[in-house]
């Protein structure tokens, strides 16, 4: 029946939106890099020491508790309190476990061990008891006090030591670390407590999924607080995403806002930090080695050897976060490094005066310092490119002034180079340095080891190349392609017209060599210059290398800067680049910032066939099939106008006044255009997914409840239909207050639930009750008859009693199956409470705060009622008219107020299926 109310076109188009969907699906949950990080382990049996709390705050947190970690002899002998190191707190996030400090806590133990315990670091975590507070925001509130508490609490066991910290540093994973954030909000919190944030794949900008008002309230009292104060938070903070191996956190979340006025923050994609260059998915982030490596080596670096904490200094505190996780020149961190350098004792001087030099070191026996006369170059070129494959941290490269062959010192250049996996490069333009008489590269005496230093000089003209890219619309079918002739080292390809987020491209770079006697090895750096969510592929030449071009944050309005795709390459070879549009990661994109926005789009679809439903009941008196009136009334256009509409007219100042008269919340397109997340076409695609979903669901519904009333009469004898049709039976008034008070003494969303499965009970009855008689009119036809034309004489006398006849039955399923799938929704919205609740019942057996009791109030009584209507009893109403007209505003608010706050939505729900209760009686 469902199937054949929609035309074969249809269909197909159902289909055709199902392929598009699943292409953008499979691009977010599998069209990213294999996992690169290599597993962290312990090289002792890690050990959790739980850390006594006072008896008030363990009583009023029974579900939270504070460990110490340790493992082998540290753990035994910190067993007995008090601690002598530098105290750093771990946050799980949402269903994150304590236990995961075990990696990082690890490698800073093997690390301290190395110096002798010189310095070390005791690492805390909190048991948050795996709570899911990315889904329920009612109890991040607590979660923040309690850490508060956890920090006073790790401070008093340093008392009385001769280095007590003041402070603690923590690590947020996830919501962890915007509870860190929140820190600052309480009011007795003191901002001095802590001196170092790093939090790792944390939505800082809004929430995954706004599933309750709580979560979206949070949000804004902690952005809020941070933009109101930022001339006065002087914490240091570091924000790594993961990339797009991350598909529950989208990096563009993680990205902290950037404040002129607040420069101690930063936030980088874990694919651009030094030494580490893999993308993590969401919690491979805390035990990612090359990660914690980096992390740990931080650390170490922030010690303030006076102190033996760390450092109280913002500056340096800054210094090492940009060392570490930002640009390495492959030399150790020094606070205050020395610019002039010795280039002194006995070793040989080789000028060079040729545009382009390599050199190949191996068992060198002499320290040699090669010199670059500058003087001619500057006439000819404008910029000098230097690399070397020996990845040592020592100085390498100088700049001598008012020099003939050699110096005594130089300007240590080695600070402006760059790290890269498989060399150290440095560019340098000329004209910055007009007082260098030479360029010094220097080559240490090595005993069994090769390596390569290549310079040369060069013209940026030849060196960098703009590349357009393809046109959104090319689908992939056309590309532009550039050729790199010249046997340069570096080149510099500006992807033109490339900075928003809805754009995905595949770059595709081939290499040919001649004379190719031993692995060449190239690197090709993506460099997004108004962002750091660089990210870098090695490839060895001569190949074919893919490369995926997109982005996690859209360029800025007042940026001018271009994308780049910085390539490190071999003079040996020749490289052809090619660019085309990924019709598949397009779709990857509006999934990845959008997806979250669907149910709104669907339930928007669902209200707009239902209002068409009460619409053909009250014209024609019979309710059509829900796929015919979702393929007739589901249309773009009469949901998408009136929020661009509003949306224009919110820009004039008289309409925004009255806007805010009436209390009106923001429309989510502005909260959307705010975040550079509006799409050209997005809400016409999420409105087309959102009518396939919807169609499909409504399939899946209607064919549940058949198989559903299949079973129920091969267990059950068959009943008949309704012979006297009461709104409200005995055990109505009952059951609705037995729920009211399951909602009101447990958890809203299980007393929402309860009244779903009652609702779908009577349904399949109903059902049930169809089939049956529609089997028996086909076993005894002359029967049916008779007992059609007996009820026909016996209609006036008894008109006081509404008897239902099949035709009514099947008008009042085919209303119900949608009101179903309507509820359906509104329970799966609902669940995540439950979900919390269910999890957390042995510690509260009342959710307290409940999201859903308002609407569980509500929606009780109101699916009670609809439980027991049907069409034959609501099509004289009165308010049956404006019961069918209410549906489409309804449906407009949906997406212009529920996209981005998806709590909002059940609210808009509710409201007809209240209307169409009430035409029962009036």
């Amino acid at each position: 029946m469902f199937l054949h109310s929609v035309n074969l076109w249809n269909l197909a188009f159902y289909a055709l939106m199902v392929f598009m969907a699943t292409l953008g699906l499979w691009d977010v949950f599998f069209g990213f890099e294999e996992n690169k990080c290599s597993m962290s382990y312990m090289f002792e049996y890690p050990e959790y020491q739980k850390i006594e709390l006072p008896k008030k705050l363990a009583k009023r947190y029974p579900a939270y508790e504070l460990y110490l970690y340790g493992e082998g002899s540290y753990a035994e002998e910190h067993k007995s309190l008090p601690l002598t190191g530098i105290p750093v707190l771990f946050l799980p996030g949402n269903a994150g476990s304590y236990k995961q400090v075990r990696s990082i806590g690890s490698i800073a133990l093997r690390k301290a061990e190395d110096i002798d315990f010189k310095y070390h670091f005791d690492f805390f975590s909190v048991n948050f008891n795996e709570e899911l507070v990315a889904l329920y925001g009612g109890s991040l509130q607590k979660q923040t006090k309690f850490v508060h508490e956890c920090i006073k609490t790790i401070l008093k066991l340093y008392k009385g030591q001769e280095f007590a910290p003041k402070s603690v540093a923590i690590i947020g994973h996830s919501m962890g670390g915007l509870v860190a954030r929140a820190l600052l909000t309480l009011k007795n919190f003191k901002q001095d407590l802590i001196n170092l944030l790093i939090t790792q794949a944390t939505p800082h900008v809004a929430p995954v999924m706004p599933l309750d008002r709580f979560i979206t309230d949070f949000y804004m009292t902690v952005n809020n607080y941070w933009i109101l104060n930022a001339r006065h938070i002087n914490l240091t903070t570091l924000s790594v995403a993961g990339g797009f191996r991350d598909y529950q956190v989208r990096s563009g979340l993680t990205f902290l806002p950037k404040l002129s006025h607040h420069t101690s923050a930063l936030s980088v994609v874990s694919s651009a930090v030094p030494k580490t260059w893999v993308s993590t998915d969401h919690l491979s982030i805390v035990w990612c080695k090359q990660l914690q490596l980096t992390t740990i080596r931080a650390f170490f670096d922030l010690i303030d050897a006076d102190t033996k904490q760390i450092t109280q200094n913002p500056k340096k505190k800054l210094s090492v976060l940009n060392h570490h996780f930002i640009r390495h020149p492959a030399k150790h961190f020094e606070e205050n490094p020395a610019i002039i350098s010795d280039l002194t004792g006995t070793s040989m001087w080789v000028p060079v005066k040729v545009s382009k030099w390599t050199y190949v070191a191996y068992n060198e026996s002499d320290k040699i310092y090669f010199t670059f006369p500058l003087a001619n170059h500057r006439k000819i070129y404008t910029h000098v490119y230097c690399q070397s494959t020996m990845l040592d941290t020592n100085s390498w490269i100088f700049g001598c002034i008012n020099s003939t062959s050699m110096c005594r010192q130089g300007v240590d250049l080695s600070w402006k180079a760059e790290l890269l996996p498989t060399i150290k490069s440095l560019t340098l333009r000329l004209q910055d340095y007009p007082s260098l008489s030479h360029l010094v590269v220097y080559v240490p005496s090595i005993h069994g080891s090769k390596f390569v230093v290549d310079c040369e000089f060069f013209k940026k003209e030849t060196r960098s190349i703009q590349l357009p890219v393809t046109h959104l619309f090319s689908f992939g079918l056309s590309s532009r392609k550039v050729i790199l002739n010249t046997s340069g080292l570096f080149y510099n390809i500006e992807l033109l017209n490339f900075g928003q987020i809805y754009q995905a491209f595949k770059i595709n770079v081939v290499s040919k060599c001649s004379s190719v006697k031993e692995e060449i090895t190239s690197i090709y750096k993506l460099h997004i210059p108004w962002s750091y969510e660089d990210s870098l592929t090695i490839a060895q030449a001569p190949s074919s290398t893919e490369i995926s071009l997109k982005l996690h944050i859209a360029q800025p309005e007042n940026d001018s800067h271009v994308a780049l795709l910085k390539m490190y390459t071999s003079s040996d070879c020749q490289y052809e680049v090619t660019v085309k549009t990924s019709f598949s990661q397009i779709l990857g994109q509006v999934v990845r910032f959008h997806g979250g926005a669907l149910p709104a789009y669907v339930i928007s679809s669902i209200l707009l066939a239902y209002g068409g439903q009460l619409y053909s009941l009250f014209s024609t008196g019979h309710c059509l099939e829900y796929a015919a009136m979702l393929d007739k009334e589901a249309k773009p256009y009469k949901v998408d106008p009136f929020v661009i509409m509003i949306k224009f007219l919110l820009g004039y100042k008289w309409f925004k006044e009255l806007w805010d008269v009436l209390l009106l919340p923001e429309l989510d397109a502005i909260v959307l255009t705010s975040q550079s997340m509006c799409f050209p076409l997005v809400s016409l695609i999420l409105f087309l997914f959102g009518t396939c979903t919807a169609y499909w669901g409504g399939l899946l519904s209607s064919t549940s409840v058949r198989l559903l009333s299949s079973l129920w009469l091969a267990l059950k004898r068959p009943s008949e239909l309704p012979k006297d049709i009461k709104m409200i039976s005995a055990d109505l008034p009952f059951l609705t207050v037995v729920l009211i008070i399951v909602s009101w003494t447990t958890c809203g969303a299980f007393a929402i639930l309860l009244t779903y499965l009652y609702y779908v009970f009577k349904i399949v009855h109903l059902q049930a009750s169809l089939t049956s008689y529609k089997n028996s009119q086909t076993v005894n036809p002359k029967h049916s008859r008779r007992s059609e034309k007996k009820c026909s004489q016996h209609k006036d006398s008894a008109a006081h009693h509404r008897r239902l006849s099949a035709g009514d039955a099947e008008d009042s399923i085919r209303m119900h199956s949608t009101v179903i799938n309507l509820l359906t929704w509104v329970v799966l919205l609902s669940m995540p409470s439950l979900i919390y609740w269910l999890k957390n019942l042995r510690y509260y057996f009342k959710l307290n705060p409940d999201p859903c009791k308002p609407l569980a109030f509500i929606l009780i009584p109101t699916m009670a009622i609809l439980g027991n209507t049907y069409t034959v009893s609501i099509k004289s109403s009165k308010l049956l008219k404006t019961t069918s007209q209410f549906p489409l505003p309804l449906a407009v608010g949906v997406i212009a107020f529920g996209s981005a706050h998806l709590y909002r939505v059940p609210c808009f729900v509710f409201i007809p299926l209240l209307l169409h209760a009430l035409c029962n009686f009036i």
